[in-house]
């Protein structure tokens, strides 16, 4: 992902975060919420994507620190002293004692300018490459939330499907049962029919029951994401229809993953970053060349120099030599050669996680665009089916309760229908998240399918 893009999507994000107060101002707490206010809201008070906002905030000045070891140093010191000596001397042949109170100041400005310091050098390094580490990992935060919020968004519209189908199944039961009923009292049914139609409808029951702790747990975690009560959400329109995907096969998807993935590009600046610290570990035990440059004054500094003010400048060069630290050197790079080991490992690991990942999210897509061919050609069926029942209950061929049979068919269609869409919604955000082709506001191109 090049700087421009990076950019984009950061001024993207602010300018949505800045959005998400009027939102929520505008929504209220039981107005209905869009894919995009969702996503809009859940910048500003999704807890994950905060901490990885404000941990990118403290990453950002690593690069500073890191300078700073190059750049000079400018310290101050003042004191002031009160003194109280004991002075021995010889009067008239006899020993003397006194003591002299006096006051002693002192104030010394220094400058040191590192001339050669390699170990700052490698700080110098790790910062900027830390920097650029911690940017990575925004990106893919970024890319994070917007996948948990779509998955969240049309969890929660799939289980509002599964409680519509569930209160027409107990309606069907519930008419079942009053045809029995009617007929057992014509005596034309049997007490088992009744009995069986019971257990089915309290089934029903129960499975309604079910759904709808569904929709209360997919709403809470729709709501935890984006920190506010969703109220009614807008569902998939009809027009609804896959896009092209390009590039279509998985070995294009996943030379883009590698190359643009942001989760490998932060392990890859890892795995740098520890590579330096093994360099800045081993400038232990090289010597350290500063230039120094000093402007002292002091004021009875001595009781000897009681009474008397003296000024000194200093300019001169100050090398540092290590000899021995007992060790600690070798250690410390010997830690720094571990962890550089484990940041390649944790890369591979990484990279392996994210291929399965993206291999998942291709064939879900793939899977998904021709099931929801299959499922279309199921809803106009069972349209035309309705239509045929309806014209059959008025000339007295059909009851209600195949009605709501064909009725129940078709809703059952038409969820499967809208579980394929969540499914190819789902997985094409995983697939351009894994393959880092995410655009700057992500959630935006979904919008139009929505009503």
């Amino acid at each position: 992902m090049t700087g421009t893009t990076k950019n984009r999507k950061r001024g993207a994000v602010l300018r949505a975060c800045a959005l998400g107060a009027l939102l929520l101002t505008g929504a209220g707490g039981a107005g209905a919420v869009s894919l995009q206010q969702a996503y809009e809201a859940a910048l500003k008070n999704d807890p994950t994507f905060r901490m990885h906002y404000f941990e990118n905030e403290s990453g950002k000045e690593n690069r500073i620190l890191g300078r700073s070891q190059l750049l000079p140093n400018v310290a101050g010191n003042f004191s002031i002293n009160k003194n109280v000596a004991d002075q021995e001397f010889m009067q008239l042949g006899r020993p003397t004692t006194t003591h002299p109170r006096y006051t002693s100041r002192s104030a010394v400005v220094q400058l040191r300018q590192p001339l050669f310091n390699m170990e700052g050098i490698a700080r110098y390094r790790q910062g900027k490459v830390q920097t650029a580490q911690s940017e990575q990992q925004y990106e893919a935060s970024i890319d994070d939330v917007s996948v948990r919020v779509v998955t969240a968004y049309l969890d929660a519209l799939y289980a509002e499907d599964q409680l519509a189908l569930a209160r027409v199944q107990r309606d069907a039961n519930l008419e079942h049962q009053k045809v029995n009923q009617r007929l057992f009292e014509k005596g034309e049914g049997t007490r088992t029919d009744m009995l069986e139609t019971q257990a089915r409808l309290d089934l029903a029951e129960a499975q309604l029951i079910e759904a709808q702790d569904n929709v209360v747990a997919a709403r809470n975690t729709l709501q935890g994401v984006i920190g506010m009560e969703p109220g009614e959400l807008d569902k998939l329109g009809n027009n609804f229809r896959p896009v092209e995907l390009s590039p279509v096969s998985y070995e294009d998807w996943s030379r883009l993953a590698l190359q643009r993935n942001n989760q490998l590009a932060a392990a890859r600046l890892a795995v740098e970053n520890a590579r330096l610290d093994i360099g800045r570990n081993k400038a232990g035990h090289l010597p350290r060349v500063d230039f120094v440059a000093a402007y002292s004054k002091n004021d009875s500094e001595t009781l000897t120099n009681l009474g008397q003010e003296s000024t000194n400048r200093t300019l001169g060069v100050q090398i540092n030599i290590p000899i021995y630290s007992g060790g600690a050197v070798n250690a410390t790079t010997r830690q720094a050669a571990a962890t550089y080991g484990r940041a390649q490992a944790e890369l591979d690991a990484r990279t392996s996680q994210v291929l399965v990942e993206l291999r998942k999210a291709h064939s879900l897509v793939m899977s998904s665009g021709r099931k929801i061919e299959a499922l279309v050609k199921a809803v106009e069926s069972g349209k035309l089916l309705m239509t045929a029942t309806e014209q059959s209950i008025k000339g007295g061929v059909r009851i209600n309760l195949d009605l709501l049979n064909a009725q129940q068919q078709l809703f059952t269609s038409q969820r499967d229908l809208a579980q394929a869409r969540y499914a190819y919604l789902v997985g094409l955000m995983r697939l351009r998240a894994a393959a880092g082709t995410l655009q700057a506001d992500p959630v935006r191109e979904l919008t139009p399918y929505f009503r």
